[in-house]
């Protein structure tokens, strides 16, 4: 019993430390490509000033565990994003705009999970690989 959570909790510390490395190599990546137009310029720094937040181990208390910080801290953005979208014009479609932009960051988020995926598909492959002979 005691070695299960133990083992919990060291999941979900990797869970946080996978995603804080790829958010630092995600940030590596975005500083050499510096944008030329004023607005995306500024709209960068301020995706990257909130990135480096939620990976800023002083940023959190103690009590907050890096898997809570995975789960929770996108929800306040999600607050934020919608508190201001309901101030654009309804001719803009703030709620797709925002839908877009979540899906975008999903599939840039997603570079962090590969490793949990291969062992299931080689197993599907392996699978499907026996069945046709």
């Amino acid at each position: 019993m005691c070695g299960e959570l133990e083992e919990e909790g060291g999941q979900d510390e990797l869970i946080y430390s996978r995603f804080a490395a790829h958010a630092d190599s995600f940030l590596a990546g975005m500083k050499g490509r510096k944008n030329a137009d004023p607005v995306h310029a500024h709209l960068d720094r301020m995706f990257r000033e909130l990135l480096s937040a939620a990976i800023d181990p002083n940023r959190a208390p103690d009590e907050m565990s890096g898997l809570q910080r995975v789960a929770m801290e996108p929800l306040v953005f999600a607050r934020l994003a919608g508190f201001i979208a309901a101030h654009a014009p309804l001719s803009d479609d703030p709620l797709r705009r925002l839908i877009e932009a979540l899906m975008l960051g999903y599939s840039e988020g997603e570079i962090a999970v590969p490793q949990d995926h291969e062992h299931g598909h080689d197993h599907f492959h392996d699978h499907d690989h026996h069945h046709h002979h």
